[in-house]
């Protein structure tokens, strides 16, 4: 199978710097940020490779971090709720409210949102979509504060720019940390939060190395790798 060529503009930022050498987060971030070049504000994905074995559901690593800077994006907002909690998601600011009408919204093709957030009463009904907000990674979960009695709180939190970050089969976190007109300093303070949460979300069974390896990369940019040596003594 032929291997798929490398723009012009991908080839020029791999001139910029070493793509084998780990930088320190600070480096990175000021690597990342000076080499967006498109016309559209990128986003700074972040790829944390992690000593577990995510099959096993004691190694399953996955919550949420508000982040110092919020993700440079509007986030819409889907609350699954009744009576009072429906008028408090309301309040707080929540984009869709509603119960098993949503639900049935849902079913129909409905998927005009980007974070789900439902009250433990709810979620009888909530695993009627199951099918549907999972394989998107919507669905919600105690784990990240996304099921819970007070939603006012939580749309709040969604609201003002909070990373949600899980455990692939592979072992590998793939989190947004914020956009490219950050600059390096929020974008460090960004991801200086989200590997903190990692590493404080570590598993008691986790054996040998937790923090493997990281990379920090623009939507459409080659990514640099990040020294973890400061977060593996953390």
């Amino acid at each position: 199978m032929a291997t798929r060529k490398e723009g012009k503009r991908i080839r020029n930022l791999r001139t910029k710097y070493d793509g084998m050498q780990l930088f320190p987060l600070g480096e990175a971030c000021k690597i990342v940020a000076s080499t967006a070049s498109t016309k559209f504000d990128e986003t700074i994905d972040l790829s944390i490779r992690l000593g577990v074995d995510a099959r096993k559901a004691e190694q399953n690593v996955r919550g949420s971090v508000p982040l110092p800077h919020g993700l440079g994006k509007s986030i819409r907002v889907a609350v699954f709720a009744k009576g009072d909690k429906a008028k408090e998601a309301e309040g707080a600011g929540a984009d869709f409210v509603g119960a098993e009408d949503l639900v049935e919204k849902v079913k129909g093709g409905f998927m005009d949102f980007d974070s789900v957030i439902a009250t433990p009463d709810m979620m009888g009904q909530i695993g009627k979509i199951g099918k549907i907000l999972g394989p998107k990674g919507l669905m919600p979960s105690p784990k990240i504060g996304t099921v819970t009695a007070d939603v006012g709180a939580a749309v709040k939190a969604v609201k003002a720019g909070r990373a949600e970050y899980r455990v692939e089969k592979a072992g590998i976190v793939h989190v947004a940390a914020g956009k490219a007109s950050f600059g390096a300093e929020k974008i460090q303070e960004n991801v200086n939060a989200i590997m903190h949460a990692i590493v404080k979300a570590k598993p008691s069974t986790s054996k040998g190395i937790y923090l493997k390896s990281a990379t920090l990369s623009l939507t459409m940019g080659p990514g640099v790798k990040v020294d973890l040596s400061e977060f593996r003594s953390a």
